[in-house]
């Protein structure tokens, strides 16, 4: 992963552009790239100092988590639901989340929705339904 290089460096590339330099000149003099001092400026420009903002992390997962009484309303109410169904349900109320961050909240919550079959009940219907007899070692 990335890492946002230091504050100094940032201060020393920043000076001497005010002394003078051209953006690509100080870029090339301190080995960063010209968008990089071009941005740092802006930074400095607008919010007063050039620190570098957060890196990765979830940055979304608020958006889902504001509607997650409307979210677990639903899933009470419909224990065999899909994400599809639930997208849907949520949508009619003016709610947009997408399937994925659905997915995403419903295991943080741990609120997994997996079929699970008993495998040799299955396996036995299946074969009395092809005709075929099943027998199970004792």
């Amino acid at each position: 992963m990335s890492k946002a290089l230091s504050v100094d460096l940032r201060v020393r590339v920043l000076a001497a552009v005010s002394a003078g330099a051209t953006h690509r000149e100080a870029a090339e003099r301190f080995g960063v790239s010209a968008a990089s001092v071009s941005r740092w400026r802006t930074l400095q420009l607008r919010q007063g100092d050039m620190r570098p903002g957060p890196l990765g992390g979830d940055r979304n997962s608020r958006k889902t988590e504001a509607h997650g009484v409307a979210i677990m309303a639903w899933l009470a109410e419909h224990r065999d639901g899909t994400l599809f169904e639930l997208r849907d349900a949520l949508s009619a109320q003016g709610i947009t989340i997408n399937k994925s961050a659905l997915h995403r909240f419903l295991v943080r919550h741990g609120q997994t929705r997996k079929i699970v079959w008993p495998a040799p009940l299955a396996i036995g219907l299946l074969m009395t339904l092809l005709g075929r007899a099943q027998t199970y070692p004792a």
